[in-house]
């Protein structure tokens, strides 16, 4: 005969029944609104729930802690849904529930100690478990007070006397209770997603799908689950990627198509996801359609809990299989998972993320969308080819149609240029610096550029509304910060607007730990690209923020600039047919050289006498070639020292060596060098200073 289960674990299995339409609307919320807290507050939970299934002691003690925050979920709950501003709160409150999320973090700690041999508990002492479980319990009333939460589940004082108490009747009128409640907040949450009108709405969010094609034919907008799974509206703004379009659209017509849209942080692929989910060709063939935001799981267990909370299923230590049964059981499904490199990223995760995506592709009916950022595909499974190419920054002119369908198309044209070219045609920066735009101006705008940069395109605190919130997602890739060469890489590419060609990120040796395995994690996490000319670069406002908040160390940028110099002086010194491969080499670098040198003739520099030279080299190499003076030169004056008489002299050479013919007072400018040669031991020097023309007798 089957043990009969206590008062306690009846009323913990019930809140644990309870919690999940909580959890599901909470997520819907956040979903449609982009509420802070809950993508932490929905894993942590689901986390409790399996630490409290598998406790061995204090039955009763977690069951009450599970209650309280069921409690104060659906308080939360209420707060979202009745709030005057819609799907928002007040920053005081959102403080609140960032302390409550806090607390939960604290009870599964307590909740993990009370498992048999758990090595948590060896690390307290029972009096600091008790401060522990006191914080816990002063944590949840502070969060009942404040979020005013009441109902079945409020226990004041002596819980444990009135558990043991209550009969099962009362119990199940209690559950039938919090289950009308949320059938309730659920029905008013369908009234205020149905009450906010189109323009509400932005690509940011998601809403629900009015059911309707284009052809006005009807859809189905929600999945089959019983619960209640958003789907994100169609993209109001989108141009530039129909070719891509068309080619996600052709492979998900496929049986059992298999897909996964690659790119850098803000370059449109959830977008890109979401138009193939509407378009007409797609979303009749199937039946049910999920849309799975996985950039809170950190695991393949995380990842197929999210995939279950949007299926409406009960959730338990590991949904893997229950994830498996469901979607077999669905009819034609299509199931997009968005943003999954956070789990697939580490490569202790990597296996098990991996092969929770072969067992999905094992449903025959179901077909796998999936956005990464990065450049490479997981592996164990079969995607179907052709394979979509990593997104590209849009095309100018989709840049332009962009820009203006935000902020219209009114404002000065050579102004627009400039700030899109600030962007890199990147449709994240676009959408952001076109809003900006709208609100303060163009010319504003640009001027705010010169001293805010990427800060300033930011529209929240989503990967999806601010530039330098997706640029510290992908820095935070475990492949990156595995890989210390590739920060120091991606550092240094950030002043380097022509990027780097193979053959100079060999030679120059720069002091970077494996430099070429760095250069594949950039390819590899999308934050570099291989340009049209064979050369890594990396987009503008990923440099503007490396720039900012990880410009690079002084030695790597001596050492490139020491081997530009070493090209400099192989064309000054020596004639010959070997200038042509030089100037092959050196001119698509000039860009290059001149931030470098733009950096480096700085009055503090340590590096100062390097840069000046280097300058007089590029100097000589520009006017070779026919492209004159450079605006460098007018810098060095400014840095030198008087009593440095060899940088003197060598300025001074550098002058008459390019400009002979148009130098005002030149007798008084050669009186200073050979002044400053009385304290130089350089006859070569002193010899271009007398016969200039020796040196390139085609200019003279």
């Amino acid at each position: 005969m089957p043990r009969q289960l206590t008062v306690a674990e009846i009323r913990l299995n019930d809140t644990i029944t309870c919690l999940t339409p909580a959890l599901s609307l909470l997520n819907d919320i956040h979903d449609v609104f982009g509420t802070p807290f809950v993508p932490a507050i929905s894993v942590t939970t689901l986390t409790l729930i399996a630490a409290v299934q598998d406790a061995k002691k204090n039955i009763a003690e977690c069951a009450q802690l599970l209650e309280s925050v069921l409690q104060v979920l659906y308080a939360i709950l209420n707060l979202y849904i009745k709030s005057e501003t819609t799907g928002s709160l007040p920053p005081a409150m959102l403080h609140e529930i960032g302390r409550f999320t806090s607390t939960l973090h604290k009870i599964y700690t307590f909740v993990e100690a009370q498992k048999e041999g758990n090595r948590i508990k060896s690390f307290f002492r029972q009096s600091e478990m008790s401060t522990l479980l006191k914080e816990c319990r002063e944590g949840l009333e502070k969060a009942k007070e404040v979020f005013k939460a009441s109902g079945p589940f409020y226990y004041k004082s002596k819980v444990l006397k009135a558990i043991q108490v209550e009969s099962a009747s009362s119990i199940m009128l209690e559950i039938g209770t919090m289950q009308k409640t949320a059938d309730n907040l659920h029905k008013e949450f369908l009234q205020m997603i149905a009450n906010l009108s189109d323009g509400a709405s932005s690509d940011g969010t998601s809403s629900v799908y009015t059911g309707i094609n284009d052809s006005g034919s009807q859809l189905r907008s929600l999945s089959s689950s019983n619960s209640f799974s958003m789907l994100p509206g169609k993209p109001k703004i989108f141009h530039g990627r129909h070719t891509e379009l068309d080619e996600v659209v052709k492979l998900l017509n496929q049986d059992s198509a298999r897909i996964v849209i690659l790119g850098p942080g803000g370059i449109g692929k959830t977008s890109l996801a979401k138009a193939a989910l509407h378009h007409p060709e797609v979303f009749p063939n199937y039946q049910c359609h999920y849309f799975v935001p996985c950039d809170s799981a950190s695991t393949s267990i995380e990842v197929a809990a999210v995939i279950g909370a949007h299926l409406g299923l009960k959730p338990a230590r590991d949904m893997t299989k229950a994830v498996l049964q469901y979607l077999s059981g669905q009819p034609a499904s299509l199931l997009i998972l968005d943003n999954l490199e956070t789990a697939w990223d580490p490569i202790q995760s990597r296996s098990g993320v991996e092969e929770l995506l072969s067992q999905l592709t094992d449903i025959s009916q179901l077909a796998l969308l999936v956005t990464m950022r990065g450049a490479e595909r997981p592996a164990k499974v079969r995607w179907t080819r052709p394979f979509p190419m990593p997104l590209k920054p849009l095309s100018p002119e989709a840049a332009r149609q962009t820009f203006e369908d935000i902020a219209d198309e009114f404002h000065e044209p050579q102004v627009i240029d400039r700030l899109l070219n600030l962007t890199d045609n990147m449709p994240l920066a676009v959408a952001l610096i076109a809003h900006l735009v709208d609100y303060e101006g163009s010319s504003s705008i640009l001027a705010r550029w010169e001293t805010e940069r990427t800060s300033m395109l930011s529209a929240g605190s989503g990967r999806g509304s601010d530039m330098d919130a997706s640029i510290r997602i992908s820095l935070s890739s475990p492949r990156l910060t595995s890989s210390p060469g590739a920060l120091d890489l991606l550092s240094l590419l950030s002043m380097l607007p022509d990027g780097l060609s193979d053959q100079d990120l060999i030679q120059s040796q720069l002091p970077i730990k494996d430099v070429l395995a760095g250069k594949n994690v950039l390819l590899g996490s999308s934050l570099a690209y291989i340009d049209d000319r064979k050369r890594l670069k990396s987009l503008v406002p990923i440099r503007e923020y490396m720039q900012k908040f990880h410009p690079p160390a002084p030695f790597l940028v001596q050492a490139l600039q020491k081997h530009f110099q070493l090209l400099l002086d192989l064309y000054t010194t020596y004639q010959g047919p070997h200038q042509a491969g030089l100037v092959n080499q050196i001119t698509p670098n000039l860009g290059n050289l001149h931030q470098l040198l733009l950096r480096g003739l700085q009055i503090d520099a340590s590096d100062i006498k390097d840069a000046i030279i280097c300058t007089l080299s590029l100097n000589t190499y520009s006017v070779a070639i026919g492209r004159g003076r450079i605006d460098l030169m007018d810098r060095i004056p400014a840095v030198l020292k008087p009593g440095d008489h060899e940088l003197q002299a060598r300025y001074i050479t550098g002058i008459f060596r390019t400009l002979f013919h148009r130098i005002e007072n030149s007798e008084v400018l050669a009186a200073q060098a050979i002044s400053h040669f009385q304290n130089v031991d350089d006859p070569v020097l002193e010899g271009e200073l007398n016969n200039p023309s020796a040196l390139f007798p085609s200019i003279f």
